[in-house]
């Protein structure tokens, strides 16, 4: 019996490296700064991958860090790229575990896996472009749009005002739910500004709060409880993250949801966070885990045990992974990424549109690469 191979004789002849600082319009600060353990956000670093294969095909995938660490996940992933030259493009699955294994003397979590994530991403593109398909489709979608909400207009550094026409333009905008930043020092203020976000939007339109795990269990009981006349779709990160115990005794005791996740960096600890009936929603971040490859095995785990999805940032991945989610998620809308992009997501009646351009559906912008801090190539150039 002849057998076909022409579908695995394609080979990864280069791929590319670039550390990229993404400045912010202006500093931003949650609760982890008023509590002294983070300074203001000021920029964001970026790991992006470019792979390209002998036969001309292409992908591009990215991680990112935030304050701290986007050197160290730049350096590791040069320590690894040159395990991929050569291998078959298909084999994604077998070309995570043999980078995993390159730096798992560093552990299997933590940088070793965000720093794999930039090449997993650019593999799963570019197996969606060579389908000819946008990444959801591949994956097998169950929708074309995903419902989507706005966190960036809602930090504690902005005076309550400010934070209201935040409110008031993203619903104007089309925007299907509002996340803000909740963790003052006194909680009363919290109430109020919640309260008046609620009055702003109305009663049943979606409202999420997130606390950035800096309460601790008695102080989490106490706002869980104040926060249940708002009538929240979520409380996001009362404890920190590592708390699964205490998140599930908060999912057990109030009605409000609870949702966390968003820091965890590997499929074992979501795996962990989900045994334990530690959340509601689900927040995996695919840049965090490790690529698309981990935050699949997460999505099967947390669709077993019931779980909603609601992934972390980085809309430009998320969208994809949450229209293949059975059960009906959120997306967490993020404009700070466009100018990075060549291309726009489309936003309407409450809604992220999956592209139909195959892959990620997302170029590199000459922006980007006048951000660009450092590359590295790594192979045959094209």
């Amino acid at each position: 019996m002849k057998t076909d191979i022409a579908a695995s004789a394609d080979r990864i002849d280069w791929v590319k490296l670039s550390l990229v600082y993404l400045p912010l319009a202006a500093p931003i600060s949650d609760a982890k700064v008023l509590t002294g353990r983070q300074k203001p956000l000021t920029e964001i670093a970026f790991v992006f991958c470019e792979i390209r294969t002998r036969d001309g095909f292409d992908g591009i995938g990215f991680g990112y860090s935030k304050r701290a660490g986007g050197p160290g996940m730049y350096a590791h992933g040069k320590e690894i790229a040159d395990n991929l030259l050569g291998e078959d493009p298909n084999d994604i699955a077998k070309l995570w575990n043999k980078l995993m294994w390159a730096g798992a003397s560093m552990g299997r979590s933590g940088m070793t896996s965000q720093a794999i994530a930039p090449f997993d991403i650019a593999l799963w593109d570019l197996k969606a472009k060579r389908a000819g398909l946008p990444l959801a489709k591949l994956l097998g979608a169950h929708r074309d749009s995903v419902q989507c909400y706005n966190t960036s207009g809602g930090y504690l550094n902005m005076p309550i005002a400010q934070v209201l026409d935040n409110v008031a333009m993203n619903k104007a905008s089309g925007i299907g739910g509002i996340k803000i930043k909740v963790g003052q020092p006194d909680l009363p203020t919290d109430i109020q500004r919640v309260g008046q976000v609620r009055k702003l939007l109305g009663e049943g339109f979606p409202l999420m709060v997130d606390a950035n795990q800096q309460w601790d269990r008695p102080k989490a009981m106490r706002a869980c409880r104040a926060f249940e006349q708002f009538d929240l779709t979520w409380i996001e990160e009362p404890l920190d993250a590592y708390d699964f115990e205490g998140h599930a005794q908060l999912a057990e005791r109030y009605d409000t949801a609870i949702a966390t996740g968003e820091m965890l960096t590997s499929l074992g600890e979501h795996t962990q966070l989900i045994m334990s009936d530690g959340s509601d929603f689900v927040q995996p971040d695919a840049p965090r885990v490790g690529g698309i490859t981990p935050f699949l095995q997460i999505m099967a785990l947390a669709d077993f045990k019931g779980r909603k999805l609601a992934p972390h940032f980085a809309m430009e991945i998320h969208l994809h992974l949450a229209a293949a989610y059975p059960q009906e998620p959120w997306l967490e809308h993020f404009e700070w990424l466009e100018p990075m992009f060549n291309e726009r997501l489309e936003l309407n009646e409450g809604r992220m549109h999956v592209p139909n351009r195959p892959g990620l559906g997302f170029s590199l912008s000459d922006q980007t690469l006048a951000w660009t801090a450092e590359t590295a190539e790594f192979g045959k150039r094209p």
